[in-house]
């Protein structure tokens, strides 16, 4: 019987990259993304590669549908022996000094709140079972403060203390809990795209490397392979 995981988040970059890796490792593969056409673009590609994906719609922004939404993804697949989890927020970065606690707020549901509920709802089979991996990737300001990319960090950083808590918690009972933490743009994704219409434009954009996704998907799969880092940076 193969095994199962659930990408929440399958946006262009790297969320499908991870879909695509993991589906290489013989695991069905549920996609998860607010959109339904780019999902189900990748469910085709995937199936038509000997996979086997399933579609699901869903806000992550909405916590409190998560419970329903899990119950689509069990019957759908089953449970789910690994899920990855990084939405892309719709709001951007502000500067730090212009961080206001009601926009600090609108993160919250979507990068801390959910990732909770996921972890509630599909944790418990995951230690039954003695195996299972909880996946997510982030920007490196989560971990280091960057001047003017404030807004989201905050509760990246809030995330990423809960998820190495759990770690510990949990690496003794047969779950990964593994966490990518990339300080470069991610080619394809929404944020590399605006960079790029920026640089065409002429308009100031701050200067970083450019990473392959699949190279990051290749790192998260040995991170949950070898399940040796709780924690890895890029570069």
């Amino acid at each position: 019987m193969s095994k199962s995981i659930a990408v929440f988040g399958a946006g262009p970059g790297l969320g499908q990259a991870v879909a695509r890796r993991y589906a290489r490792e013989g695991y069905a593969v549920t996609l998860v993304a607010r959109r339904s056409e780019p999902l189900d673009r990748l469910a085709k590609d995937l199936s038509s590669a000997g996979a086997t994906a399933h579609v699901i719609t869903a806000d992550l922004v909405d916590t409190g549908g998560i419970p329903r939404l899990a119950g689509q993804i069990r019957a759908k697949a089953g449970h789910l022996d690994a899920f990855y989890y990084a939405p892309t927020p719709r709001a951007g970065f502000v500067s730090a000094a212009n961080l206001t606690p009601q926009h600090a707020r609108t993160f919250m549901p979507l990068i801390f709140y959910t990732t909770l509920a996921l972890v509630q709802e599909f944790l418990p089979h995951m230690l039954e079972q003695g195996d299972g991996a909880i996946l997510t990737a982030q920007g490196g300001s989560t971990v280091d403060g960057v001047p003017n990319m404030s807004g989201p960090s905050p509760a990246q950083a809030a995330q990423r203390n809960y998820l190495q808590a759990l770690h510990a918690e949990v690496a003794g009972k047969g779950v990964y809990v593994g966490m990518l933490y990339i300080g470069a743009a991610i080619k394809n994704s929404a944020f590399h795209t605006e960079l790029e219409r920026a640089k065409a434009a002429g308009e100031p954009v701050w200067e970083m490397s450019v990473v392959d996704p699949e190279y990051l998907a290749d790192l998260l799969w040995t991170m949950h392979a070898t399940k040796e880092q709780r924690e890895l940076r890029y570069p």
